[in-house]
C-alpha cells in the first residue's frame, strides 16, 4: 500500500506542533506548512515555510494530491469562499478547524448538537459581525454544503501548549510572563466562579490523528476536548501554585478597559469573547470523539499536570521580550495607580 500523504496547514501552532510528529510516527508522509520553521525532528516531516493564502504557493501545494489535509488556518468570512472549496476538492479527507466558541451557552453539558451562536443568539450585532465564533460557524456551513462528505469538522476548547498559557481571555504574555517577573495579573471577577474547559494540545492532537482516515469521522463534527472542567478561579490557583502567578480580581468593565484599546468607543470584540464564551459554563461532553477514536477520558492529561509541564517549557528570557505589550503596560499603570506595583 502506498504511503499516504498528509498536508498540515498552520503546522506550528498550539495543536500543530503536537499533531505533525504524531502523523509522521503513524507512517504518513507529512508536509508541514507554516510561516516559520517548526524545527520538527521526527523523520517523515517535510517542513515548508510559506503563506498558503498566496495563490501561486497554494496552487503548487495542492498539485501534490494529498490524501488528507488538516487545516488550522484562520479564514474570516470574506476568505471562506476563496479557500475552502479549492482545498476541500483537492483531497480525500479534509479536517476543518472550528472552535467550541461557536456554541451558545444555553445547554450544559455542551455537545455537538448544542445550539450555535450564529443560529441562536439574540444579539443581532454579534450574528452579523465577523467575530471568531461567527466566521468559524459560517465556515462549518460551507464545509457541510459539500455533498461528497470527505470532510470532518473539529471544535477544540481552550487548548494550552508550549507558549499558550491562557487564563480567562489572557494569553501567555500576560500570564506566565508576568508571573515570572512577580507582576500581578488582573482578571474579571465575573469569571471567577464560571466553569471552564482547558485541554492539553497533546491530547487534542491525538484525537485529530485518530480521526484522520477514520470511517466514523467522514461528514461528522466533533468536539475535541477533555471533559475535565474547573472554575477560572481554580485555574488561577493552579497558575499560582505552579509559577507564582498573583491575581487581582476586578470589575468586568475595568478589566475590559485595561485589555482592549479604544474599548469605550468600540467594545464588541473584547466584550464578545468574554460574554459569549468565558462567561458561559463550558462543561464539555466529549463522548462522541472518545467513541470514534477509542480514547478514554481517564487517560487524558490532568489540567494541573499539563500546565505544570508546559509552563516548565517556557523560555527563561520570554518575559523581557513581551513586557512592552499594550495589555502589560495597561495593567502596570492600573496597579501603580492603586499602589500595588
Amino acid at each position: 500500500m502506498a504511503q499516504k500523504k498528509v498536508l498540515v496547514l498552520g503546522a506550528t501552532g498550539a495543536m500543530g506542533q503536537y499533531l505533525v510528529p504524531k502523523l509522521a510516527e503513524r507512517g504518513y508522509a507529512v508536509d508541514a506548512v507554516a510561516m516559520e520553521d517548526g524545527n520538527f525532528s521526527t523523520p517523515g516531516i517535510n517542513m515548508i515555510v510559506g503563506n498558503c493564502k498566496e495563490y501561486a504557493f497554494r496552487t503548487n501545494l495542492l498539485k501534490n494530491n494529498y490524501d488528507a489535509i488538516v487545516d488550522f488556518m484562520i479564514y474570516p468570512t470574506k476568505e471562506l469562499i476563496l479557500y475552502l472549496p479549492e482545498i476541500i476538492e483537492a483531497t480525500g479527507h479534509y479536517i476543518f478547524l472550528s472552535t467550541y466558541r461557536i456554541y451558545d451557552g444555553c445547554e450544559v453539558p455542551v455537545k455537538e448538537t448544542s445550539p450555535r451562536l450564529l443560529d441562536n443568539s439574540k444579539d443581532v450585532l454579534l450574528r452579523n459581525s465577523d467575530d471568531y465564533c461567527i466566521y468559524k460557524a459560517r465556515g462549518e456551513d460551507i464545509v457541510r454544503s459539500f455533498p461528497k462528505k470527505n470532510w470532518s469538522i473539529i471544535r477544540p476548547a481552550v487548548t494550552y501548549s508550549r507558549m499558550r498559557y491562557q487564563l480567562v481571555t489572557l494569553e501567555a504574555f500576560a500570564t506566565v510572563a508576568r508571573a515570572k517577573l512577580g507582576k500581578t495579573v488582573v482578571l474579571p471577577e465575573s469569571a471567577g466562579n464560571v466553569q471552564a474547559t482547558m485541554s492539553w494540545a497533546g491530547d487534542v492532537a491525538e484525537m485529530i490523528a485518530r480521526l484522520l482516515f477514520n470511517e466514523k469521522a467522514f461528514g461528522e463534527t466533533f468536539t475535541v476536548a477533555t471533559a475535565e472542567h474547573h472554575s477560572w478561579g481554580e485555574i488561577a490557583e493552579y497558575y499560582h501554585d505552579i509559577c507564582g502567578l498573583k491575581a487581582l480580581w476586578v470589575d468586568q468593565k475595568d478589566y475590559l478597559n485595561l485589555l482592549y484599546q479604544d474599548y469605550e468607543r468600540f467594545p464588541y470584540p473584547g466584550l464578545w469573547q468574554l460574554a459569549y464564551d468565558r462567561l458561559f459554563e463550558r462543561i464539555m461532553d466529549n463522548s462522541k470523539v472518545l467513541s470514534a477514536t477509542g480514547l478514554k477520558q481517564e487517560n487524558m492529561m490532568k489540567l494541573y499536570d499539563g500546565l505544570k509541564y508546559e509552563i516548565a517549557r517556557c523560555p527563561e528570557d520570554y518575559p523581557a521580550s513581551v513586557m512592552g505589550h499594550y495589555q502589560n503596560i495597561q495593567m502596570d499603570n492600573y496597579l501603580k495607580a492603586r499602589g500595588m506595583v
